[in-house]
């Protein structure tokens, strides 16, 4: 049963080719592993998803078989699902977990972004992301029925755009429990900053960059 209605195939056909511009790649990592709850719904949607335009093509990894192209990601768990350029190894845009509910407009959001190479931040959070020289990373904890989620979510992944220090992860609160209890995660969206810094909320850019030099100033 296709996970991505036939009209909704559709628009996502119009809207990319409206608005892709180079190629990209779409990369899951999944596993045998019977704990993995949406591994096969993930390898699914991204599938449908790439479908709907020749820019987008499609990789599967299994993340127990090809440790080494985890590694060259900068994965760590299953399922994942990565938005990358064509040809580039990079483990930038993460989603762990299935991209689902309101986070499926992030990933679509998220390919029109890297396909232009372009983010729409405001110019002081652009001079603020400007100052960070090592990496960082940002995890965004959601839930699939979270309509806050997607633009913490979409900031984290435009700042990883603008600035190649930047790693934006969203995880999956529901899927990666374990890792949301020991994180304190009690309401999304909940994010982390390098495992110091913590905030709650859907932040406007600025404030949300200000944190991530926070986090960077403490590394």
């Amino acid at each position: 049963m296709p996970l991505i209605k036939d009209e909704d195939k559709k628009y996502l056909e119009q809207e990319f080719e409206k608005h892709l511009k180079n190629d990209i790649d779409l990369i899951v990592f999944t596993s045998d592993d019977a704990d993995c709850k949406y591994c096969k719904e993930s390898v699914q949607l991204a599938e449908e998803v790439s479908q709907t335009s020749t820019k987008i093509k499609l990789s599967v990894h299994n993340f127990d078989k090809d440790k080494e192209v985890a590694k060259e990601y900068g994965v760590d768990k299953f399922p994942a699902t990565i938005v990358a350029k064509r040809g580039e190894k990079d483990g930038r845009i993460k989603y762990y977990g299935l991209p689902s509910g309101y986070e499926f407009g992030s990933l679509i959001e998220d390919i029109k972004n890297v396909s232009k190479w372009e983010a729409d931040v405001s110019s002081k959070a652009i001079e603020i992301l400007n100052k960070i020289d090592k990496p960082v990373t940002i995890k965004v904890f959601v839930t699939p029925t979270c309509p806050y989620c997607p633009k913490a979510v979409g900031t984290a992944h435009k700042f990883a755009i603008l600035n190649k220090n930047i790693t934006g992860e969203m995880v999956e609160s529901l899927e990666f429990d374990k890792e949301a209890e020991e994180a304190g995660v009690s309401s999304v969206p909940h994010i982390v900053i390098n495992g110091e810094v913590e905030f709650v909320g859907a932040y406007p850019d600025e404030q949300f960059a200000e944190y991530v030099l926070e986090a960077y100033s403490h590394a």
